[in-house]
């Protein structure tokens, strides 16, 4: 197994990226541990679903022998994106393409992580382990975990997402705030609590945009709803006043102090939510660099952290996974592996960071409602090319 004999690997945060590293590396015959901060596979409810790409997450899973477990739990009625301005009106209808040539099928992140952890060998995922620090120890390295617990690794991958814990090993660059935040908020029973947002809705999933605003929205298995509120700013006064709002009508009041100009149609969100977290959206420099470590390196956020407007982001981290295991299975000695895995990272990163700021821009720009809407009517021309020329030649 080349540099990999009788080594340890540590890998730290469990979430797509970091465990389908692991599976990777142990169907090579890897010494794999994963480190993840979760008491458990059930402590804490997954976020919104995932489209993954035929280039980047599929074909992560494919080489991870994962691809029926995935069409076995993928959601095939997530099969549109409906685009709404301010008050409501519905502007643009994109389906979205769930197979064939440039397909993105959609999973939710819990299944996603299940199939994921039932891959690994038992006892690979060590839950409860929060890294607090990381040092050098010789050539290995130590881990100190919240409450007292270490480890030491003779190779150690951080996964642990934005504000890694791992990075600081690595690099001085720290992540910057791109001056939008989203506020995630969950509505239970949406057709009975919601129902006016619901038949807008319609079972999938919505964008509405106005004012350097948005409000995102998408359903769940069990007829809840995640629903992502964007604002641009950059002071804390929001954040303030949103922490202070501990009633409905103080959530509702708030929609109204922070999106002037929007419909009442939306207050039901505000005033149903069983729960609202604020965001702030960051990004790593799109040229940025550092030095190669022998045996230390970063995977997704914890590498290249990005907002999420071109729906790369667990796509890149599962890339990053399939090209660091296939170096680190197959190359003369860690260090070699990684620097090569950096170098590919960093060039492919620098045109996927830059060309998302262009769109987290478009997003929250004063014309953003056409500027989004003819995007995703190109989208969808060249996805009804792509379809025409793949049944012409079959």
């Amino acid at each position: 197994m080349s540099g990999l004999d009788g080594k340890k690997i540590a890998i730290v945060g469990g979430g797509p990226g970091g465990l389908t590293l692991a599976r990777l590396l142990q169907q090579g015959g890897a010494q794999v541990l994963v480190y993840e901060r979760d008491q458990s596979r059930s402590a804490r409810v997954q976020g919104s679903a995932l489209d993954l790409h035929e280039n980047s997450g599929l074909a992560a899973l494919e080489a991870a022998g994962l691809m029926d477990a995935f069409w076995a739990n993928h959601r095939p009625d997530l099969d549109r994106l409906r685009l709404t301005d301010a008050a409501g009106t519905v502007l643009h209808d994109h389906p979205r393409q769930m197979s064939g040539a440039g397909k993105r099928p959609e999973i939710e992140r819990g299944p996603l992580r299940d199939l994921l952890l039932d891959s690994l060998q038992p006892g690979t995922v060590q839950w409860d382990c929060k890294l607090e620090a990381a040092e050098m120890q010789g050539e290995q390295v130590l881990l100190r975990f919240a409450g007292g617990r270490t480890a030491v690794a003779d190779i150690a991958i951080g996964c642990d997402g934005a504000n890694s814990r791992l990075r600081e090993l690595v690099t001085p660059i720290r992540p910057e705030y791109v001056g939008v935040s989203l506020v995630e908020c969950l509505v239970r029973a949406g057709a009975q609590t919601i129902p006016e947002l619901w038949e807008l809705l319609g079972g999938s999933a919505l964008i509405a945009l106005g004012g350097e605003r948005t409000i995102g929205m998408g359903t769940k298995p069990d007829g809840s709803v995640l629903v992502y509120v964007g604002l641009k700013t950059q002071d804390t006064a929001a954040r303030e006043s949103l922490e202070e709002a501990s009633t409905p009508a103080q959530r509702v009041a708030w929609f109204h102090a922070n999106f002037e100009g929007w419909s009442t149609l939306w207050e039901p969100l505000f005033r149903e939510a069983v729960s609202m977290v604020w965001r702030p959206l960051l990004v790593c420099p799109a040229d940025q660099h550092w030095d190669a470590k022998p045996n230390v390196t970063l995977i997704g956020d914890a590498a290249h952290v990005m907002p999420p407007y071109a729906g790369e982001g667990v796509n890149m981290a599962m890339l990053d996974a399939l090209v660091l295991s296939r170096l680190l299975l197959h190359e003369a000695s860690s260090a070699e592996a990684i620097a090569k895995y950096e170098a590919e990272m960093f060039a492919r990163m620098q045109h996927m960071t830059a060309d998302t700021m262009t769109n987290t821009e478009m997003f929250y720009a004063p014309d953003a409602a056409d500027r989004v809407v003819a995007l995703f009517r190109r989208f969808g021309d060249a996805e009804m090319t792509r379809f025409k020329q793949t049944t012409k030649n079959c």
